[in-house]
């Protein structure tokens, strides 16, 4: 069964970056290679949203809130997905989760972004 754990969240205050990773595991191929994969979040009372999605032909797309400010990237030798994440605003403020795009893959964690202003 395939794991996702994410981890690089924290607190961080309006201007500021983080780098966020995801790793995969259980797969006997990498899953970020063979899937459109996705960083989604979660503010507080809200729902979960995709923000970024990597398609497998290496193409990506983004919300519009966070185009321009976060990268989605991936190693697929070390099954990791990454988000970076600059001049983040108060409102970026969410559990962040990587999942294949449509989530198909049991949800991990998160990680928790937390921005101050």
């Amino acid at each position: 069964q395939v794991q996702l754990v994410e981890s690089g969240g924290g607190l961080v205050q309006a201007g500021g970056s983080l780098r966020l990773a995801c790793v995969g595991s259980g797969s006997i191929f990498s899953i970020f290679s063979i899937n459109d994969m996705g960083w989604y979040r979660q503010p507080p009372g809200k729902q979960r949203e995709m923000v970024a999605a990597i398609f497998v032909g290496g193409a990506t797309n983004y919300a519009d809130s966070v185009k321009g400010r976060f990268t989605i990237s991936r190693d697929n030798a070390k099954n990791t997905l990454f988000l970076q994440m600059n001049s983040l605003k108060p409102e970026d403020t969410a559990v962040y989760y990587c999942n294949s795009v449509g989530g198909r893959y049991q949800w991990g964690q998160g990680t928790r972004v937390t921005v101050s202003s």
